[in-house]
């Protein structure tokens, strides 16, 4: 049987790289089905980025942080030595930071998302191309997503190398 710090660190690893994956993976969906101009591939492609995220990029950010926070806790079981190791730890810090960032650049491109689906959706239905809010919810999204997305491949170097 593996023991605790063996399995927070496994699923650790794992939820890093399946938040990392799914914004690849999301982000080229999407930009993809933009450049089709079908609006049929682009409804498909909007209401799968929110369903992606709610399935998977969600659940591993969360989870991503508390198994970290967990393994470290393994080692400094006090919260005063918990959180001076923190400050003292400065790969430790720097990942929570990044992480942070990653979420604060990421959760308003979340919402676009779903307005983005929301258009989409309504234009699909109706017949009619896509209204220019979504072109300019899409423009967000992306001035949006690349620091969100670097602070994550950031934090996923720091938390690799220590450094």
């Amino acid at each position: 049987m593996a023991s605790l710090p063996i399995f927070l660190k496994t699923l650790h690893i794992l939820m890093a790289t399946v938040f990392f994956g799914t914004g690849m993976g999301v982000a080229f969906v999407k930009v993809r089905a933009d450049h089709t101009g079908d609006v049929r591939i682009i409804a498909w492609a909007n209401r799968f980025v929110v369903q992606a995220d709610l399935l998977f990029t969600i659940p591993s950010g969360v989870l991503m942080p508390v198994t970290g926070l967990a393994l470290a806790w393994q080692y400094w079981p006090s919260w005063g030595t918990f959180w001076a190791m923190v400050w003292a730890t400065p790969w430790l810090l720097k990942a929570l930071v990044g992480w942070a960032v990653a979420g604060a650049f990421w959760l308003p491109a979340w919402r676009l998302q779903y307005r983005m689906h929301a258009l989409a959706a309504a234009a699909l239905a109706e017949g009619s191309p896509l209204p220019e809010a979504y072109h300019r919810y899409t423009r967000w999204w992306m001035l949006l997503g690349f620091p969100s997305f670097t602070a994550a491949m950031w934090t996923f170097w720091v938390m690799v190398s220590k450094g």
